[in-house]
């Protein structure tokens, strides 16, 4: 049995410190590091009422490599502060008070349910129904009625 435990290391503070001031950020990682050589540019077209895509349009055509999703975050954050976009306020939905609940009536019997239905809406498959014209007004497409004047 081993009697002496291994304790962790103790940090060394000063090295620490040392390392974090000279840390620099890969160069590659930073954000719109592309974009910010324009920002005057892109502020007075935004000024101008230029949109994102024609802005991204202009310097695309002068060698900057972006989009027009990059642009436009650029100036949500950046322009606009990192103002976030508007949301719909979803509404609330107030229901009326649910009618009192009747008892079920008794069932008929199927001969004389069967008499009451149209046949067409006995056992209906689930979905939207269509009104069929022919059923409404009583004809079938290319007849005439009786009631219909010539």
């Amino acid at each position: 049995m081993n009697t002496s435990s291994a304790s962790p290391p103790t940090p060394n503070l000063e090295l620490l410190r040392k390392v974090i001031q000279e840390y620099q950020p890969n160069p590659s990682r930073v954000p719109f590091r592309n974009l910010k050589p324009f920002h005057d540019s892109i502020v007075e077209l935004r000024g101008k009422k230029a949109s994102y895509a024609v802005i991204a349009d202009l310097l695309q055509q002068n060698g900057v490599k972006t989009s027009r999703a990059r642009v436009a975050e650029y100036g949500r954050i950046v322009l606009d502060g990192g103002k976030r976009r508007k949301r719909r306020r979803q509404r609330r939905i107030i229901l009326p008070p649910a009618p009192p609940v009747m008892p079920p009536a008794a069932p008929k019997p199927e001969s004389s349910r069967a008499m009451d239905e149209p046949t067409s809406l006995q056992n209906h498959p689930r979905g939207p129904r269509i009104a069929r014209v022919r059923m409404l007004d009583g004809t079938i497409a290319g007849e005439k009625s009786a009631d219909q004047p010539p």
